[in-house]
Parts: structure tokens; C-alpha cells; sequence
């Protein structure tokens, strides 16, 4: 028993380094993802913010990359606004009840969103309803849209900027979409403040 489970434990770290492999291969991904964080930079610098969202373990993803950004990642720096549209019980109820839970990201990006903003959505499917409805409502706006998915065609490939996992396997699509939203953080952090490192 013991040694099945130290198998388990090997075959999934071995199945995570694949797909990292797999990304790392991938010039037109990797591309995608210095896109996303040249836009996330560039809306910094002209004083917009970041908006992300997500379902399940997406919404606790969304949760930490704004984090991430509202604090800091690997260095102390001023801090840039990053709102997870995940968070806030009270709104989000009340619009599930309200509207229904397709519009619980639209109807936050309507209130908070402005033209000059960045929608990061994310989602292992690429077809998350609500995500997808929220995306939308950026164009509408004019906010540019980036797209955190898996391999499969989407509906989420609409975005302005789409990063896809080179995998449909929703463990290790989280995995990597965790990685790429630590790299988007570290180049936006880099790009603003890294003439600050030594100072702060």
C-alpha cells in the first residue's frame, strides 16, 4: 500500500513536469503570456487595474493573483490595484438572486470596469458561462480581455489575449495556470518597479 501511494505521489509530480515541459516548448504560448503581461504593465502605467474571476479553484486563483499585485510578489514596491470579482458574498448573491448566476461577473465588470482596464478570466473549460458573459461585457466596455484556459477550443478564444495550457486534464491546467499567473505578476512587478529593488 505504501509503495502504490509513493507511486501515486511520483507519477503526479511526473505528469505536472510534462506539461511544464510542454509550455516551456511552446513559443506561440509563451508569447501569449509575455502579451498578457506587456498589456497588464502598459494598463499600470496609464492608471487603469486588473480585473480577474474564475469558478471553484479558478475564483481562489483569481483571489491570489490579485494578491499578488495588491501586495507584492518578490519585492517590496508600491502596491497596483487588482480586484478578484470572487470575493464579495453580498454582491455576488445578491446577483445570483437577482439576475442569476450568469451574470456574476458581468454585472461586477459593469460597476467596476472602465475602458483602459484588463479582464484576466480563468478557467479550465474555457466555457465557464459566467466568465464568458463577463468577457462580453469587456468588449462592450472596452476593456481588453485575456483568457487563462486549457488546450480544448473554447469559448473563452474570443480574448484578446488567450493562454492555453497544453493539456485538457483540469489538475494540471491549474497547475500551469498558476505558474503563467506568477510570471505575469513577476514581468508586471519588473517592469514598473524593478528600478526600485535596491531603494525600497
Amino acid at each position: 500500500m505504501k509503495m502504490d501511494t509513493l507511486n501515486i505521489v511520483k507519477d503526479q509530480i511526473k505528469e505536472s513536469i510534462n506539461v511544464k515541459q510542454m509550455l516551456l516548448a511552446n513559443e506561440e504560448t509563451l508569447s501569449q503570456i509575455v502579451k498578457a503581461a506587456e498589456v497588464c504593465t502598459q494598463a499600470y502605467l496609464n492608471g487603469y487595474k486588473c480585473l480577474f474571476a474564475g469558478n471553484g479553484g479558478s475564483a481562489a486563483d483569481a483571489q491570489h493573483l490579485a494578491g499578488e499585485l495588491v501586495s507584492k510578489f518578490h519585492f517590496d514596491r508600491p502596491a497596483v490595484s487588482g480586484i478578484a470579482l470572487t470575493t464579495d458574498t453580498s454582491i455576488m448573491t445578491a446577483i445570483g438572486n437577482d439576475y442569476g448566476f450568469e451574470y456574476l461577473f458581468s454585472r461586477q465588470v459593469e460597476a467596476h470596469g472602465q475602458r483602459g482596464d484588463v479582464f484576466i478570466g480563468i478557467s479550465t473549460s474555457g466555457n465557464s458561462q459566467n466568465v464568458v458573459k463577463a468577457i462580453e461585457k469587456c468588449k462592450e466596455i472596452g476593456i481588453t480581455t485575456i483568457a487563462l484556459v486549457g488546450a480544448n477550443p473554447c469559448k473563452m478564444d474570443c480574448c484578446d489575449v488567450v493562454i492555453k495550457v497544453p493539456s485538457v486534464e483540469t489538475p494540471r491546467i491549474q497547475e500551469c495556470q498558476t505558474l503563467i499567473g506568477h510570471i505575469i505578476c513577476c514581468i508586471v512587478e519588473e517592469n514598473i518597479f524593478g528600478h526600485l529593488k535596491k531603494k525600497l
